[in-house]
């Protein structure tokens, strides 16, 4: 018994050749072994076919999502841009009329600083009129009590004796000065009492320029208070609008934040301001920090 002589099958196949039944058995073994390694190769590709096809389906399906999130993006990068702009433009209208409150602010401490100047001045030059006109007052008395005895005497020299003319005359002359120095204190006194008049007038002047200042300051406040709630509102509708980032694999993903405690996703959650983080400040308005507020439940993370 022998083996197969592969060489003369090769040359004559149609003659038969002697095998030994054991060489016959390896080789219905390697058959089947080769037959049963076909088998698991086939089922093998066939799974692989079908994973391939899944993939396939796959792929096309998130190429058609990423076209469909770019042709998103596309429509929303415009009013991106436009409410970015916006900011922009809010915060520096804001940032001017900041200034211009601190100016006026500025202004107003300034105008306070001589109001309490001139009310200063004021009451001191009321105190010294007060003291000139008392004593102005008194003097006048007292000349006007002379002139009084003055024309007394001479009432009295001219019935008693005829000798007195020149101590009449003298009389009169003091009499006349006296009448002179009653209409100079009379003038001075008109002169204080417009003095005074004309303080008054100023007071009143910048009085009415603190309450104008003071009206001013209250509406750029308010102008300021409304132009920071638009802009809370815009940078509001700005985080809605962010479009979501490509992923490290080069396809569309979206990060979806959930709520903890009833686990609502998207449009159920939006971003707010954090009052009590307070960022950075843009002249003397904050920035504030952000944070999320779940629509169903309320909850803030």
């Amino acid at each position: 018994m022998m083996s197969v002589d592969w060489t003369k099958a090769e040359e004559n196949p149609d003659k038969s050749q002697k095998i030994e039944g054991r060489f016959l058995l390896d080789l219905r073994a390697k058959v089947n072994d080769l037959e049963k390694q076909l088998t698991d190769t086939r089922n093998e590709l066939t799974r692989t076919q079908n994973s391939l096809k899944t993939t396939g389906d796959s792929l096309e399906t998130t190429m058609k999502e990423l076209g469909s999130a770019k042709a998103e993006l596309g429509d929303i990068k415009p009013k991106l841009e436009q409410t970015t702009t916006l900011i922009e433009e809010t915060t520096q209208s804001n940032a001017a009329l900041s200034a211009e409150i601190e100016e006026l602010k500025g202004n107003l401490d300034s105008t306070n600083a001589k109001v309490t100047e001139l009310e200063s001045t004021l009451e001191s030059r009321k105190e010294e009129l007060g003291v000139t006109i008392s004593e102005l007052s008194t003097e006048l008395e007292a000349s006007k009590s002379k002139i009084q005895g003055f024309e007394t005497k001479v009432a009295d020299l001219e019935g008693t004796t005829s000798n007195s003319k020149e101590q009449t005359d003298k009389l009169t002359a003091e009499i006349q000065e006296l009448n002179n120095k009653v209409s100079a204190t009379q003038d001075e006194n008109t002169n204080l009492n417009s003095q005074l008049m004309e303080l008054n007038n100023i007071l009143l002047q910048k009085d009415t320029k603190i309450q104008e200042l003071t009206d001013n300051i209250d509406s750029k406040e308010k102008l300021v208070d409304a132009q920071t709630a638009r802009l809370e509102e815009v940078e509001t509708e700005l985080g809605e609008l962010k479009p979501p980032e490509l992923g490290s694999g080069g396809f569309a993903t979206e990060e979806r934040t959930t709520c903890p405690m009833c686990g609502a996703v998207g449009h159920n959650i939006k971003q707010i301001e954090d009052k009590t983080k307070v960022l950075s400040y843009v002249g003397h308005i904050p920035m504030y920090a952000k944070k999320h507020v779940c629509k169903k439940c309320g909850y803030e993370f």
